[in-house]
């Protein structure tokens, strides 16, 4: 009757513990689902010959063999920590996808307060000898040398204190995407790129000044965004863009001198 109980143990034993390792004095040891002590034996059931066996107490090196199975049971632990953490994450971050307005554009997500649309900016062209006003779908005519994509005034209206802010953007066409930080102003205006038009090839070279961020896909079209590192106080925006073609479209910030926040690590 006793034995029949060990066995029903043995099923309801959990994963980690499904064989462990009786070790021997002698530096060998047995696989066994489980043991007992009994007076000057240990009983164990043996998953090499799947039956019951016992060898003398004096040969078994009880404490190599517990602190292991203590270890285990800690590794165990905090792995299971470790997913339900992940679990958690997971959910709170499909909670707050499910938020994002399904129209193209960028949202800053302050972290579990309401996703805040942004405003796309006016950028306009400066050659200077004239200003013009960039329009995504009829570019603005570029004449050969130097010029500036602009945006009015020295900060944006849209002022954020957290150094580290995560924003959406969910595009409408498959474009590149990013986060700039706008050059010192140029006529109390906003730099957010310097553009060199080749003369004959008519070639257009674009200087944004890009800020490393990571990012992450959050659904068909639409993607997570953040800095690698916290901002420094200053002008910066969301863009979105097709190399050599001056189409930014672009969502402006300022980020106050509010108090910093550790740096947000890779999300997968």
């Amino acid at each position: 009757m006793k034995r029949w109980f060990l066995v029903a143990i043995l099923f309801c034993m959990p994963a980690w513990a499904a064989v462990i390792k009786l070790y021997l004095k002698d530096g060998t040891y047995q696989l066994a689902r489980e043991y007992q002590v009994v007076e000057d034996r240990v009983k164990f059931y043996s998953t090499d010959r799947g039956e019951w066996e016992e060898i003398p107490l004096d040969l078994v090196d009880l404490k190599k063999t517990e602190k292991e199975i203590k270890e285990r049971e800690e590794e165990v632990r905090e792995d299971t920590k470790a997913n339900a953490e992940e679990d958690k994450a997971e959910r709170a971050a499909a909670r707050e996808i499910a938020k994002v307005p399904h129209e193209p554009g960028a949202y800053y997500a302050p972290g579990g307060g309401a996703i805040q649309p942004m405003k796309v900016g006016e950028a306009k062209v400066n050659d200077n000898k004239r200003r013009s006003v960039l329009k995504v779908l009829s570019p603005v005519p570029m004449v050969s040398g130097k010029a500036t994509l602009e945006m009015d005034g020295l900060h944006s209206p849209f002022v954020l204190n957290n150094p580290m802010p995560e924003f959406y953007l969910r595009m409408s066409d498959e474009e590149r995407f990013g986060m700039v930080k706008m050059a010192a102003p140029h006529k109390g205006n906003r730099v957010v790129e310097k553009i060199t038009i080749v003369p004959v090839t008519k070639e257009v070279v674009e200087e944004p000044d890009i800020v490393p961020t990571f990012h992450s896909q959050a659904g068909e079209g639409m993607y997570k965004i953040w800095p690698q590192k916290p901002l420094e106080p200053g002008e910066y925006a969301v863009v979105e863009y097709t190399e050599g073609k001056v189409n930014m479209q672009i969502w402006d910030f300022s980020i106050g001198s509010g108090s910093p926040v550790p740096p947000k690590t890779e999300k997968h």
